[in-house]
């Protein structure tokens, strides 16, 4: 009888530390890619602080294909943001951005973290780079500060490197419903639709459509450092002539 009770003990404890094993596998990233395939910077990510608020939005590109997209985090900043046993899951759904062209995570934190946004494709678990929150420290500034030529082929031009801390700029021209017609990323503080003599990355998957004169377009700048921070989001409105 007592040899049958340290058994059933026995087959208790060693359920429960199978099950806090595949918590921990699960909830902390380095477990999570343990004896996976990953590629490091394969998701293209960055945050920005919501106007008038302390919510970090977390912006991401979803490549076709893409599934069980989750956002890891660190506890402080003043952690190795290299070593992922440092970050835990945060249990969040995911908006539509630009009607689901791109994905939108919301998170209401006092905290400033680093973040990593993770997907699995192709049998492989794909790690965008660390991105610093900094909702508290830099709040992210939103304005309209972009001076438009409205042709049919319009351009934009902004002020370089106006908060300080710029590594790239990132423009999306989208239609009144709000559907992405290009999304592309330059080093220098202009651009044309839909010309990429200075295009350094571009997710625009389709050829752009051919704009209507007389017709409403909204163009979205982010300006965004090199810890992928959002400095600036700079949003304006206009019409083709």
């Amino acid at each position: 009888m007592k040899l049958l009770k340290f058994i059933f003990a026995f087959i208790i404890i060693t359920s429960c530390s199978k099950s806090n094993d595949d918590e921990v596998s699960v909830n902390n990233l380095e477990g999570y890619i343990n004896n996976r395939i990953i590629e490091t910077g394969a998701v293209i990510a960055c945050a920005a602080s919501e106007q008038d608020t302390n919510a970090i939005l977390v912006f991401f590109y979803p490549e076709e294909g893409a599934t069980n997209i989750q956002v890891f985090e660190t506890e402080t900043t003043s952690i190795d943001n290299t070593d992922y046993i440092n970050y835990t899951k945060i249990d969040l759904i995911s908006e539509p951005f630009f009607n689901g062209y791109l994905g939108k995570f919301t998170r209401i934190t006092s905290e400033e973290k680093w973040i990593i946004v993770t997907f699995e494709l192709n049998g492989e678990i794909k790690l965008s780079n660390p991105i610093r929150s900094k909702q508290i420290t830099k709040p992210t500034v939103w304005n309209d500060a972009v001076t438009i030529e409205t042709t049919l082929m319009p351009s934009f031009d902004w002020e370089a490197n106006v908060l300080g801390d710029n590594a790239i700029y990132f423009q999306v021209l989208s239609n009144a419903q709000n559907d992405l017609l290009s999304g592309t990323y330059t080093l220098e503080n202009q651009f044309q639709y839909y010309k990429l003599s200075n295009v350094v990355l571009n997710i625009t998957t389709q050829t752009p459509p051919e704009l209507q004169n007389n017709t409403l377009y909204n163009f979205t700048l982010m300006d965004v450092s090199i810890d992928n921070w959002v400095n600036l989001v700079s949003q304006k409105a206009f019409t083709t002539q």
